[in-house]
């Protein structure tokens, strides 16, 4: 299982580094030790590299005093900027990292295969994921990750939230040279038949819910799939027109385990209300609900 930990910010968007600890260590004791910064859902793409440097120690930090297994995802436009950030985060002492491709227009193969040169084959002491989203323009399909897995042994994983049949039964075709994290839907049908890992998405409302779903059989995995697909559209109806980054149903999802935990994106983009939460608690099905907030 692979878990987003999300970044707290104060009303003046300072970077709250009490509360983030908290989290990586309710993360952790609660949900999965693999845990993440700086996905799309984590504002990577939004910080500065001073913010950068001051969250990723800090996640460093939570992470050794959680005994916790720390991976930090990289994002932008700039080839330059990413190896820079891994080169920085090399030094503090991490070694798995999340890529995303550059995203200001979609990638050529060639331009593909040099990103991962510079990233993959310029680090080989890393092991690298790639995050596979429609955001960056390109998505990728099993030939394409076979290449690039053939060529960079440390390319070791992919997270998509695929749940598409056809491009999930695609994906699979790289395993088990790569490693894959689905989304909850894709997770389901994709562990019919493979042994892959669950990206928690929607199921971190409740972390006890969330491992039962993973390790449960491919019936109780069906059983739960139908109140999971109904908590995301309604989530998505919410949304609809007002919000639209990741940060902003991650940081409700995250809520559920911590009622105080702010909502607030780095501007100019916009984040959920408490109204929003509020109505996003109500629809969730009691049985998902922590018991915190059974009403």
């Amino acid at each position: 299982m692979l878990a987003t930990a999300v970044i707290p910010w104060t009303p003046a968007f300072e970077f709250d580094e009490e509360r983030f600890h908290r989290q990586v260590q309710t993360i952790a004791g609660d949900l999965t030790r693999y845990i993440y910064i700086f996905g799309t859902a984590g504002e990577g793409y939004a910080v500065s590299e001073k913010q950068f440097d001051q969250i990723s120690k800090a996640f460093w930090l939570s992470a050794r005093q959680a005994g916790a297994a720390p991976m930090v995802g990289i994002i932008s436009l700039s080839t330059t900027a990413v190896i820079d950030r891994i080169e920085r985060c090399r030094a503090i002492g991490f070694q798995t990292f999340q890529l995303s491709i550059p995203s200001w227009g979609p990638l050529s193969d060639a331009e593909l295969d040099l990103f991962f040169a510079e990233t993959c084959g310029r680090f080989p002491d890393c092991q690298f994921h790639h995050y596979n989203l429609l955001r960056t323009k390109r998505l990728l399909t099993a030939k394409e990750y076979k290449r690039l897995a053939d060529t960079h042994p440390n390319l070791i994983a992919v997270k998509s939230s695929a749940s598409d049949p056809l491009v999930v039964s695609d994906l699979l075709q790289a395993s088990p040279r790569l490693r894959f994290y689905f989304t909850e839907v894709g997770y389901t049908l994709a562990r019919r038949t493979h042994d892959v890992g669950l990206l928690v998405s929607i199921s971190s409302i409740n972390p006890a819910r969330a491992k039962a779903f993973a390790a449960g059989d491919h019936s109780r995995r069906e059983a739960d799939l139908g109140e999971i697909i109904a908590m995301i559209n309604s989530l998505k109806e919410l949304a609809h027109n007002r919000f639209h980054m990741d940060g902003a149903f991650d940081k409700m999802q995250f809520r559920c385990s911590d009622p105080s935990f702010p909502l607030r994106l780095l501007p100019p983009y916009t984040g959920a209300t408490e109204q929003d939460f509020d109505s996003f608690l109500a629809s969730i099905p009691s049985g998902w609900r922590q018991s915190h907030l059974r009403q």
